[in-house]
């Protein structure tokens, strides 16, 4: 092997360990070994800022809290940790819809609430109605009335009113529709009123008194009531 393809083999290790590198030429008359000072090239310059940037985003990353994810209480008008919330989900309600004799005076299709009996009723033919277990609206927040279906909608996204705002400032303008908005799968808006018959993730609070005026069913028993009833079906709510 010649002198030079050695010092050209040195030269391609040296540059691998060091910042210098040794090279093989001509300075002025004379030809040698020399040794000089490389400068970081800039592709090096790149992959250390990248280092750096990668560095800093991994310990602001394991240094700062984790942030859990929180869902809206309507019953409490407060933010709750939804771990919790879907803890209590599990629980579900034990009240099941059934099909009971009826004998009222309102036509097929009619929905009827009865407030103080915490059911709702889906008036079928033959005598007959569906009876679903609700939960109605608190202490102060009762109503009564007839009104009709205006509006049907899947997974609806929530608009809080200007009141409810007033009585919890941080609720958002708009709540997009899903598993955990307060209106749940379905929702049925109730004339030009602010109530609507809707779904629920929270399914334990079926049977009770706990809403601000709307009227709520488990999703699987809204989303059953949503294929049965048409716009335009009326309402009659009982106290």
């Amino acid at each position: 092997m010649s002198v030079r393809c050695v010092v050209e083999s040195w030269q391609v290790r040296f540059r691998n360990h060091t910042e210098q590198s040794i090279t093989w030429g001509m300075v002025g008359p004379r030809w040698g070994l020399f040794v000089k000072r490389r400068s970081l090239t800039k592709m090096n310059k790149m992959k250390i800022v990248f280092a750096a940037i990668v560095s800093v985003i991994l310990s602001v990353s394991l240094s700062a809290p984790v942030s859990a994810a929180r869902m809206y209480n309507a019953d409490t008008n407060t933010w709750e940790d939804a771990s919790q919330v879907k803890a209590r989900t599990k629980r579900g309600s034990s009240i099941a819809k059934e099909v009971v004799a009826y004998d009222g005076k309102f036509t097929p299709g009619t929905i009827v609430v009865e407030t103080s009996e915490r059911r709702l009723y889906l008036v079928l033919d033959d005598g007959k109605a569906m009876k679903y277990g609700i939960g109605v609206g608190r202490d102060g927040f009762r109503w009564s009335g007839q009104h009709k279906i205006t509006r049907m909608a899947e997974w609806p996204g929530w608009t809080p009113p200007a009141q409810m705002r007033q009585r919890v400032p941080d609720l958002p303008a708009y709540m997009p529709g899903g598993p955990d908005n307060p209106l749940g799968a379905r929702a049925l808006y109730i004339g030009s009123t602010l109530y609507r018959i809707h779904g629920t993730s929270e399914p334990w609070t079926i049977g009770q008194a706990v809403s601000s005026g709307c009227i709520r069913l488990t999703n699987e028993d809204v989303t059953d009531l949503y294929e049965r009833v048409k716009v335009g079906a009326l309402v009659v709510v009982h106290q």
